[in-house]
């Protein structure tokens, strides 16, 4: 299976299907959605649920937790790629989360 990191969550979960020789209608089917919804996923102009990212991860045998950080890392590269000072923010972000992880540790 493809691990182009760079590619965005829709990309990657098209990969995924084109490499499995799927059609659309079959994995929209398995997910209990219609075609044009998977599609829109595909192209990255509808977001998917935590129910449809956890059933790809069955559907193509993967890791539900990376699935998760290439949808949620699309979610904040998008929200941050206008933004003059993207990269700082999320380095912040990062210091932020590590010291909040520390404090409920306590």
């Amino acid at each position: 299976m493809s691990k182009n990191t760079n590619a965005s969550f829709g990309e990657y979960i098209r990969q995924l299907r084109e490499e499995s020789n799927l059609p659309l209608r079959k994995i929209a089917a398995e997910l209990d959605i219609d075609t044009s919804t998977l599609s829109k996923i595909e192209k990255n102009e509808r977001n998917a649920s935590e129910q449809i990212i956890e059933k790809l991860s069955v559907i193509f045998k993967i890791d539900k937790g990376d699935l998760k950080v290439r949808y949620l890392s699309d979610k904040i590269t998008y929200q941050l790629l206008e933004e003059e000072n993207g990269i700082e923010i999320l380095k912040l972000a990062e210091q932020k989360i590590k010291y909040h992880k520390q404090q409920h540790q306590l």
